[in-house]
């Protein structure tokens, strides 16, 4: 039977080079290989993509987010479905953002105190979060509110509800929703602050981690994960890595926050390095919000374990498919009489059975296209985390590196922070002239203007 303890995270591998290491994290609905690329369910599925195919690519371990769940289905359907395993017929692991993203991406909407963040809800039943008006609870938490008649979305100049997100009822919805690895609620600032504001984040980060844990229930079935904060700032990361480790020495990993909003690439791997290099080497460590093919790869030689992004499938519903080489704009016409796969080794259902011509004749037909695009967007990402463990387990790393970034960036055209990145690690790449690195954002597209015109702020 599985039993909670500090040692659920097993090295099985590590490179002789680099920091990278593979392993297995032991959760309580299945073991889950690092290291791992966790897709985003943010509302309990994938749009498109039905649990059973997510299980035929092998997606071990998906992510979903506590502030959606929470306003829907809310906390009183979760509670009455068994959780969200049940809800959503997933039998692997499951992780849950804790709402503090939204901090940034809804950043409008919201204001932060030492209690928690307040909300302007996007939907008109906020079934979980409680109005600004109720009352405190003895743990903390606020309490629910009055029931109402619709939970559809709040129609245009409809008023909107005040809701309250505290590190207890972060909790509350976790504990609900019974995600195998729940991440505490952190102040999440733009990766692009600088000044008091970042230092403030931090230490209130550190403070509600603790409120975290004395809310959080199911201790026995369900890992909390603390998030690191410090912004691009090292002796800040430093100083909360030291707060977080003192006070959480049973935690079975950490996670790294605040990065992938817009900051330099040259400042976001540092930030990463350092991060691994002071948090525990026997804990897993997951980068949030990472989803590029070379920025995965980057970071697992600087020893991360874990990462999220929409990228994949988002980027799959605007027609743009996931290779090697970057990425396939099938929505442009020069695919329209090609008939080959999005990518001949591919074995994933999509590029078995349909052709780059095809997929480019329906890219407009959006619930079709993006299903199909899905699948191998999701694909292409389970296979490059399989390479990389396989290439860890059997001494090949740097070789695998090396062969990666020059099929991704041929004639030595790798950028900058890419051959700083490595190089700290001893992997070294031949680099033909400089390059201008754009500000890292996982959250869009860089080579398709269009995909960026058409992002949907609340999503991670």
């Amino acid at each position: 039977m599985w039993k909670m303890s500090a040692e659920k995270f097993h090295v099985l591998a590590s490179c002789s080079t680099s920091k990278a290491r593979t392993g297995v994290l032991s959760l309580l609905h299945s073991d889950v290989e690092t290291p791992i690329f966790m897709p985003v369910g943010t509302k309990g599925c994938m749009k498109g993509v039905l649990p059973e195919q997510l299980e035929q690519l092998n997606v071990q371990i998906l992510l979903g987010n506590t502030y959606h769940l929470g306003l829907k289905p809310g906390l009183e359907l979760l509670i009455k479905s068994g959780g969200l395993h049940k809800f959503m017929n997933w039998k692997r692991s499951i992780l849950t953002d804790s709402g503090g993203f939204q901090m940034v991406s809804l950043l409008k909407l919201a204001e932060i105190t030492e209690e928690g963040v307040q909300f302007e809800s996007t939907y008109s039943s906020p079934a979980s979060f409680a109005s600004q008006k109720r009352s405190r609870s003895k743990k903390g938490s606020l309490t629910e509110p009055e029931p109402v008649v619709s939970d559809d979305e709040t129609p245009p100049g409809a008023a909107k509800e005040r809701l309250v997100l505290t590190p207890e009822k972060s909790m509350e919805i976790q504990n609900a929703i019974g995600a195998d690895i729940i991440m505490q609620l952190d102040d999440v600032v733009s990766s692009t602050t600088t000044g008091p504001r970042v230092e403030e984040a931090m230490h209130r980060s550190v403070r509600w981690l603790q409120r975290c844990n004395e809310a959080h229930s199911r201790k026995s079935e369900q890992c909390l994960f603390p998030i690191v904060q410090g912004g691009l700032d090292t002796n800040l990361r430093r100083e909360c890595i030291t707060e977080m480790t003192k006070q959480q020495q049973q935690s079975v990993g950490f996670a790294i926050g605040g990065l992938s909003g817009g900051e330099e690439k040259s400042s976001f791997w540092k930030m990463v390095d350092v991060s691994t290099d002071h948090l525990p080497a026997s804990k897993p460590r997951y980068v949030m919000g990472v989803g590029y093919a070379e920025d995965l790869v980057v970071c697992c030689a600087l020893g991360a374990d874990m990462f999220d992004c929409v990228f994949p499938t988002r980027t799959a519903r605007f027609g743009c498919a996931l290779v090697n080489t970057g990425q396939l704009n099938l929505r442009l016409k020069i695919y329209s009489k090609d008939f080959a796969p999005i990518d001949p080794n591919c074995v994933c259902l999509t590029c078995q059975k349909y052709t780059r011509a095809y997929l480019h004749h329906i890219v407009t037909d959006l619930p079709t296209s993006a299903r199909l695009m899905s699948i191998h967007n999701i694909a292409y990402q389970m296979n490059l985390m399989r390479q990389i463990r396989e290439s860890i387990k059997s001494g090949r790393f740097p070789e695998f590196v090396l062969n990666f970034m020059e099929e991704r960036y041929p004639n030595g055209s790798a950028p900058a922070w890419i051959v700083d990145a490595l190089a700290t690690v001893n992997i070294r790449i031949h680099q033909q002239k400089p390059q201008h690195t754009p500000p890292h954002d996982d959250a869009a597209d860089d080579a398709d203007v269009h995909v960026i015109k058409h992002l949907k702020a609340g999503d991670r």
